[in-house]
Protein backbone atom coordinates (compact mmCIF):
# COMPACT_ATOMS: atom_id res chain seq x y z
CA UNK A 1 0.00 0.00 0.00
CA UNK A 2 1.36 3.58 -0.66
CA UNK A 3 3.50 5.07 2.17
CA UNK A 4 3.31 1.47 4.02
CA UNK A 5 6.49 1.21 6.43
CA UNK A 6 8.06 -1.63 6.58
CA UNK A 7 9.70 -0.58 9.79
CA UNK A 8 7.23 1.42 12.28
CA UNK A 9 9.28 3.93 14.83
CA UNK A 10 8.76 3.89 18.90
CA UNK A 11 6.57 6.60 19.60
CA UNK A 12 9.49 7.36 21.86
CA UNK A 13 12.54 7.01 20.42
CA UNK A 14 14.85 8.06 21.31
CA UNK A 15 14.25 5.09 23.92
CA UNK A 16 18.12 6.00 25.28
CA UNK A 17 20.13 8.20 25.97
CA UNK A 18 23.21 9.78 27.21
CA UNK A 19 21.63 11.46 30.03
CA UNK A 20 19.90 7.99 30.89
CA UNK A 21 23.29 6.49 32.06
CA UNK A 22 24.09 7.27 35.27
CA UNK A 23 28.04 7.51 34.39
CA UNK A 24 29.26 10.30 31.93
CA UNK A 25 29.36 9.01 28.63
CA UNK A 26 29.14 11.15 25.08
CA UNK A 27 27.01 8.69 23.11
CA UNK A 28 24.71 5.50 23.69
CA UNK A 29 24.40 3.67 20.77
CA UNK A 30 24.69 0.58 18.26
CA UNK A 31 23.69 -2.19 21.12
CA UNK A 32 22.79 -5.75 21.16
CA UNK A 33 19.62 -7.14 22.58
CA UNK A 34 18.18 -10.21 23.63
CA UNK A 35 15.43 -11.51 25.81
CA UNK A 36 16.38 -13.15 29.16
CA UNK A 37 14.40 -14.81 31.75
CA UNK A 38 11.41 -12.30 30.23
CA UNK A 39 13.10 -9.34 30.42
CA UNK A 40 15.14 -7.83 27.52
CA UNK A 41 18.50 -7.21 28.03
CA UNK A 42 20.50 -4.56 25.94
CA UNK A 43 24.16 -4.48 26.15
CA UNK A 44 24.80 -0.74 24.25
CA UNK A 45 28.35 0.66 22.96
CA UNK A 46 29.46 4.07 24.39
CA UNK A 47 31.86 6.56 24.06
CA UNK A 48 33.21 7.84 27.01
CA UNK A 49 34.51 11.46 27.74
CA UNK A 50 38.16 10.30 26.97
CA UNK A 51 36.74 9.45 23.66
CA UNK A 52 37.66 5.16 24.46
CA UNK A 53 34.26 3.07 24.17
CA UNK A 54 32.81 0.53 26.72
CA UNK A 55 29.50 -1.28 26.63
CA UNK A 56 26.99 -0.77 28.92
CA UNK A 57 23.53 -2.77 29.92
CA UNK A 58 20.05 -2.11 30.51
CA UNK A 59 17.24 -4.03 31.38
CA UNK A 60 13.52 -3.96 30.17
CA UNK A 61 10.34 -5.55 30.61
CA UNK A 62 8.64 -4.33 27.35
CA UNK A 63 11.62 -3.85 25.30
CA UNK A 64 11.12 -0.31 25.38
CA UNK A 65 11.76 1.48 28.64
CA UNK A 66 14.89 0.45 29.30
CA UNK A 67 16.85 1.29 32.93
CA UNK A 68 20.97 1.11 32.82
CA UNK A 69 22.76 -0.60 35.48
CA UNK A 70 25.02 1.97 37.66
CA UNK A 71 28.64 0.98 36.18
CA UNK A 72 29.58 -0.25 32.73
CA UNK A 73 29.14 -4.11 31.98
CA UNK A 74 32.17 -4.46 30.09
CA UNK A 75 35.53 -1.94 30.04
CA UNK A 76 38.69 -2.60 27.86
CA UNK A 77 40.77 -5.59 29.46
CA UNK A 78 43.79 -4.15 31.90
CA UNK A 79 46.57 -6.25 30.73
CA UNK A 80 47.40 -9.28 28.83
CA UNK A 81 46.57 -10.17 25.22
CA UNK A 82 42.49 -8.78 25.82
CA UNK A 83 44.70 -5.56 27.34
CA UNK A 84 46.74 -4.84 24.46
CA UNK A 85 44.03 -5.63 21.84
CA UNK A 86 40.94 -3.52 23.67
CA UNK A 87 43.50 -0.38 24.83
CA UNK A 88 41.36 1.88 22.73
CA UNK A 89 37.95 0.07 23.39
CA UNK A 90 35.40 -1.73 23.37
CA UNK A 91 32.50 -1.34 20.86
CA UNK A 92 29.60 -2.65 18.75
CA UNK A 93 28.36 -5.88 20.85
CA UNK A 94 26.18 -8.19 19.38
CA UNK A 95 24.53 -11.38 21.73
CA UNK A 96 23.59 -14.95 20.25
CA UNK A 97 22.33 -17.29 22.82
CA UNK A 98 23.89 -21.25 21.63
CA UNK A 99 23.11 -24.09 24.17
CA UNK A 100 21.80 -22.35 26.91
CA UNK A 101 24.53 -20.01 27.28
CA UNK A 102 24.66 -16.50 25.51
CA UNK A 103 27.69 -15.35 23.65
CA UNK A 104 28.96 -11.84 22.53
CA UNK A 105 31.04 -10.83 20.46
CA UNK A 106 32.21 -7.49 19.80
CA UNK A 107 34.84 -5.01 18.69
CA UNK A 108 38.16 -4.90 20.27
CA UNK A 109 40.31 -1.41 19.24
CA UNK A 110 43.71 -1.03 19.53
CA UNK A 111 46.69 0.44 17.98
CA UNK A 112 46.54 -2.74 15.67
CA UNK A 113 43.30 -2.36 14.32
CA UNK A 114 40.32 -4.01 14.77
CA UNK A 115 39.46 -7.17 16.42
CA UNK A 116 36.66 -9.41 17.05
CA UNK A 117 36.47 -10.93 20.71
CA UNK A 118 34.00 -13.06 21.69
CA UNK A 119 32.90 -13.46 25.61
CA UNK A 120 30.18 -15.51 27.29
CA UNK A 121 27.73 -15.36 29.85
CA UNK A 122 25.01 -17.57 31.20
CA UNK A 123 23.05 -14.79 33.46
CA UNK A 124 24.73 -11.22 32.66
CA UNK A 125 26.49 -10.79 36.04
CA UNK A 126 29.31 -12.44 35.74
CA UNK A 127 31.36 -12.48 32.12
CA UNK A 128 34.80 -14.48 30.92
CA UNK A 129 36.35 -13.27 27.85
CA UNK A 130 37.36 -16.70 25.66
CA UNK A 131 39.41 -15.75 22.56
CA UNK A 132 40.06 -13.31 20.01
CA UNK A 133 38.33 -14.78 17.20
CA UNK A 134 39.79 -12.91 13.91
CA UNK A 135 42.92 -11.36 13.32
CA UNK A 136 42.78 -7.34 12.09
CA UNK A 137 41.22 -5.82 10.59
CA UNK A 138 37.39 -7.33 10.80
CA UNK A 139 34.55 -6.19 11.87
CA UNK A 140 30.69 -6.70 12.52
CA UNK A 141 30.72 -10.64 13.35
CA UNK A 142 27.62 -12.17 13.86
CA UNK A 143 26.60 -15.84 15.24
CA UNK A 144 24.02 -18.18 14.05
CA UNK A 145 22.16 -19.79 17.01
CA UNK A 146 22.21 -23.16 16.04
CA UNK A 147 25.13 -25.16 14.80
CA UNK A 148 25.14 -26.53 11.22
CA UNK A 149 26.22 -30.22 10.64
CA UNK A 150 28.16 -29.82 13.56
CA UNK A 151 30.10 -26.65 12.98
CA UNK A 152 28.78 -23.36 14.27
CA UNK A 153 28.47 -20.39 11.88
CA UNK A 154 29.07 -16.99 11.54
CA UNK A 155 28.75 -13.85 9.18
CA UNK A 156 31.50 -10.76 9.26
CA UNK A 157 32.91 -8.00 7.02
CA UNK A 158 36.82 -7.94 6.69
CA UNK A 159 37.85 -4.34 6.38
CA UNK A 160 39.80 -4.12 3.07
CA UNK A 161 39.79 -1.77 0.10
CA UNK A 162 41.11 -5.15 -1.95
CA UNK A 163 37.89 -5.62 -2.78
CA UNK A 164 33.61 -3.88 -2.12
CA UNK A 165 33.45 -4.70 2.25
CA UNK A 166 31.52 -7.68 1.64
CA UNK A 167 29.48 -9.78 4.02
CA UNK A 168 31.52 -13.14 4.64
CA UNK A 169 30.65 -16.39 6.25
CA UNK A 170 32.46 -19.06 8.22
CA UNK A 171 32.57 -22.19 9.95
CA UNK A 172 34.45 -23.31 13.36
CA UNK A 173 33.94 -26.63 15.55
CA UNK A 174 34.81 -24.42 18.38
CA UNK A 175 34.04 -21.07 18.50
CA UNK A 176 37.46 -19.97 18.48
CA UNK A 177 39.08 -21.25 15.13
CA UNK A 178 37.64 -20.51 12.35
CA UNK A 179 37.72 -20.93 8.35
CA UNK A 180 36.11 -22.21 5.09
CA UNK A 181 35.52 -18.35 4.57
CA UNK A 182 34.18 -17.28 1.89
CA UNK A 183 31.83 -13.84 0.48
CA UNK A 184 28.22 -14.10 0.72
CA UNK A 185 26.63 -10.69 -0.08
CA UNK A 186 28.68 -7.44 -1.99
CA UNK A 187 27.63 -4.20 -2.36
CA UNK A 188 26.00 -2.84 -5.84
CA UNK A 189 27.09 -0.45 -8.11
CA UNK A 190 24.99 3.06 -7.61
CA UNK A 191 22.82 1.02 -5.01
CA UNK A 192 22.06 2.61 -1.85
CA UNK A 193 24.39 0.38 -0.35
CA UNK A 194 27.13 1.20 -3.09
CA UNK A 195 30.19 1.58 -0.65
CA UNK A 196 29.49 -0.98 1.41
CA UNK A 197 27.85 -3.87 3.74
CA UNK A 198 27.73 -5.82 6.90
CA UNK A 199 26.31 -7.91 9.48
CA UNK A 200 24.07 -6.65 11.62
CA UNK A 201 21.93 -8.37 14.01
CA UNK A 202 22.34 -12.51 15.00
CA UNK A 203 19.61 -13.90 12.57
CA UNK A 204 16.73 -15.69 13.47
CA UNK A 205 14.70 -18.71 11.94
CA UNK A 206 11.54 -18.15 9.96
CA UNK A 207 9.74 -20.95 8.47
CA UNK A 208 11.04 -19.62 5.11
CA UNK A 209 14.85 -18.84 5.72
CA UNK A 210 17.32 -16.91 8.32
CA UNK A 211 16.40 -13.65 8.31
CA UNK A 212 18.96 -11.35 8.58
CA UNK A 213 18.57 -7.51 8.83
CA UNK A 214 22.31 -5.82 7.78
CA UNK A 215 23.71 -2.43 6.85
CA UNK A 216 24.39 -0.62 3.49
CA UNK A 217 26.30 2.65 3.22
CA UNK A 218 25.89 5.17 0.31
CA UNK A 219 28.83 8.05 -0.26
CA UNK A 220 26.85 11.18 -1.62
CA UNK A 221 28.17 14.34 -1.84
CA UNK A 222 27.81 15.33 1.89
CA UNK A 223 28.89 12.18 3.18
CA UNK A 224 28.18 8.67 3.97
CA UNK A 225 24.63 7.34 4.70
CA UNK A 226 23.79 4.24 7.02
CA UNK A 227 20.55 2.71 6.03
CA UNK A 228 19.18 -1.39 7.29
CA UNK A 229 18.77 -3.75 4.87
CA UNK A 230 16.82 -7.58 5.24
CA UNK A 231 18.36 -10.97 3.54
CA UNK A 232 17.10 -14.74 3.29
CA UNK A 233 19.63 -17.43 4.29
CA UNK A 234 18.61 -21.00 3.58
CA UNK A 235 17.68 -22.61 7.38
CA UNK A 236 19.75 -25.99 6.58
CA UNK A 237 22.65 -23.99 4.61
CA UNK A 238 23.01 -20.65 6.39
CA UNK A 239 25.37 -20.33 3.33
CA UNK A 240 22.84 -20.06 0.38
CA UNK A 241 21.20 -16.80 0.05
CA UNK A 242 17.34 -16.91 -0.80
CA UNK A 243 16.82 -13.35 -1.40
CA UNK A 244 18.55 -9.82 -0.48
CA UNK A 245 15.93 -6.95 -0.64
CA UNK A 246 16.58 -4.57 -3.17
CA UNK A 247 15.44 -1.80 -1.33
CA UNK A 248 16.06 -0.92 2.23
CA UNK A 249 13.72 -1.16 5.10
CA UNK A 250 14.54 2.32 6.90
CA UNK A 251 17.11 5.05 6.71
CA UNK A 252 17.90 8.45 8.85
CA UNK A 253 14.50 10.29 8.85
CA UNK A 254 14.47 11.58 12.41
CA UNK A 255 16.47 14.38 13.63
CA UNK A 256 18.40 12.10 16.33
CA UNK A 257 19.32 10.01 13.20
CA UNK A 258 20.22 12.83 10.59
CA UNK A 259 22.37 15.03 13.34
CA UNK A 260 24.48 13.88 15.83
CA UNK A 261 28.23 12.63 16.65
CA UNK A 262 28.32 10.76 13.07
CA UNK A 263 25.26 12.35 10.82
CA UNK A 264 22.72 10.31 8.69
CA UNK A 265 23.02 6.89 10.39
CA UNK A 266 20.74 3.90 11.53
CA UNK A 267 22.81 0.72 12.45
CA UNK A 268 21.37 -2.25 13.69
CA UNK A 269 23.16 -4.62 16.26
CA UNK A 270 19.88 -5.88 17.58
CA UNK A 271 16.43 -8.13 16.85
CA UNK A 272 14.35 -9.61 18.68
CA UNK A 273 11.35 -11.91 17.01
CA UNK A 274 8.00 -11.84 18.78
CA UNK A 275 5.57 -14.86 19.48
CA UNK A 276 3.11 -12.22 17.83
CA UNK A 277 4.73 -12.23 14.51
CA UNK A 278 6.47 -9.17 14.82
CA UNK A 279 10.49 -8.39 15.54
CA UNK A 280 11.81 -5.42 17.66
CA UNK A 281 14.39 -4.00 15.85
CA UNK A 282 17.05 -1.76 17.82
CA UNK A 283 19.38 0.73 16.34
CA UNK A 284 21.64 3.35 16.87
CA UNK A 285 20.79 6.62 16.05
CA UNK A 286 23.91 8.80 14.58
CA UNK A 287 26.25 7.30 16.85
CA UNK A 288 24.22 9.22 19.60
CA UNK A 289 21.59 7.29 20.95
CA UNK A 290 19.47 4.13 20.68
CA UNK A 291 16.38 3.47 18.92
CA UNK A 292 13.64 1.10 18.35
CA UNK A 293 11.19 -0.18 15.96
CA UNK A 294 9.06 -3.20 14.93
CA UNK A 295 8.00 -4.72 11.85
CA UNK A 296 6.20 -8.00 10.79
CA UNK A 297 8.33 -10.78 10.08
CA UNK A 298 6.31 -11.59 6.83
CA UNK A 299 6.19 -8.82 5.44
CA UNK A 300 10.03 -8.28 5.87
CA UNK A 301 10.88 -11.92 4.48
CA UNK A 302 7.98 -10.85 1.35
CA UNK A 303 9.98 -7.97 1.05
CA UNK A 304 13.33 -10.44 0.32
CA UNK A 305 11.51 -12.71 -2.25
CA UNK A 306 9.12 -10.44 -3.96
CA UNK A 307 11.43 -7.34 -4.70
CA UNK A 308 14.36 -9.17 -4.56
CA UNK A 309 18.48 -8.14 -5.79
CA UNK A 310 21.51 -10.32 -6.64
CA UNK A 311 23.21 -11.12 -3.66
CA UNK A 312 25.89 -10.35 -5.42
CA UNK A 313 26.92 -8.56 -9.00
CA UNK A 314 27.53 -10.22 -11.92
CA UNK A 315 30.55 -10.70 -14.20
CA UNK A 316 29.90 -7.29 -15.44
CA UNK A 317 29.50 -5.27 -11.88
CA UNK A 318 26.17 -5.26 -12.09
Amino acid sequence: MAGHRLVRRHEQNPILTPDNVPYPVATVHNAAVIRHNDRYVMLFRAHLRNGHSVIGMAESGDGFRFKVRPEPWLTPAGDGVFGEYEAFGVEDPRICRIDGAYYITYSAYSAHGVRIALARTEDFQHVERIALITQADYRNVVLFPQRFNGRYARLDRPHTDSTPWSIWISYSSDLIHWGESRRLMASLPYHWDELKIGPGATPFATDRGWLHIFHGVFQTMNGAVYRLGAALHALHDPARIVAVTDEWILEPEEPWERSGYVPNVVFCCGAVPEADGTVKIYWGGADTVMCAGSADIEELVDACLQRPRPALPDSNGK
